[in-house]
Order: structure tokens, then C-alpha cells, then sequence
């Protein structure tokens, strides 16, 4: 259950990476709120999670996936550049969350 809390706390990282996006430098006070409310939610996630997984891999965890998340949806919704070594990376942060799910 632990890791589905750490992949929920992950996936309000991406959210409010994204929610920063739109704020357009603070000026969407209603926006501002849920994207606050998406950070405090993703931390209480991972504090809970943390309880059962170590701190160094929930961590690394929660951040890889807000990393890959937020690469991800850049690309797909605000025309972010890819090229092959974005590529290479993000399989390489892939891979090494994939071995600290497994360690």
C-alpha cells in the first residue's frame, strides 16, 4: 500500500509542476490555491509513505516520477523540444527507479 501512496504523492508533484505553469507569476489567486493544495497533498503523501519505505528511495522515487511526469507532459501538451539524449535521460531515471522499486 505504501507504494501506491508514494505513486499518488508522485503523480500531485506532476500536478502542481504543472499548476506553476499556469499561474503566470502568481496572478490567478483561485489557481494558486489548488496548486498550494496539490504541494501540501503530494508531501503528506510521501511523509506517509515514508513510514514504510526508506526515506533516500521514496524520495528519489517521488521526485523521479514528477521528473518523468512533468518531461512527459511538456512534450505532449506545451511543445517542449525532445531529441535523443532526453530520451536516453528520462530512460535512465526510468530504469533507476525501477531499480530502487527493486532493491
Amino acid at each position: 500500500m505504501a507504494w501506491v501512496v508514494l505513486l499518488a504523492a508522485g503523480l500531485f508533484e506532476v500536478v502542481w509542476a504543472v499548476g506553476l505553469k499556469f499561474l503566470n507569476g502568481f496572478e490567478k489567486p483561485g489557481l494558486l490555491i489548488f496548486v498550494v493544495g496539490a504541494i501540501v497533498l503530494s508531501m503528506a503523501l510521501l511523509s506517509l509513505a515514508m513510514k514504510s519505505i526508506p526515506m533516500g528511495t521514496a524520495y528519489a522515487i517521488w521526485t523521479g516520477i514528477g521528473v518523468l511526469g512533468t518531461f512527459i507532459l511538456g512534450v505532449l501538451f506545451f511543445e517542449e523540444s525532445i531529441n535523443w539524449v532526453k530520451i536516453l535521460s528520462c530512460v535512465l531515471i526510468l530504469a533507476g527507479l525501477i531499480g530502487l522499486k527493486l532493491a
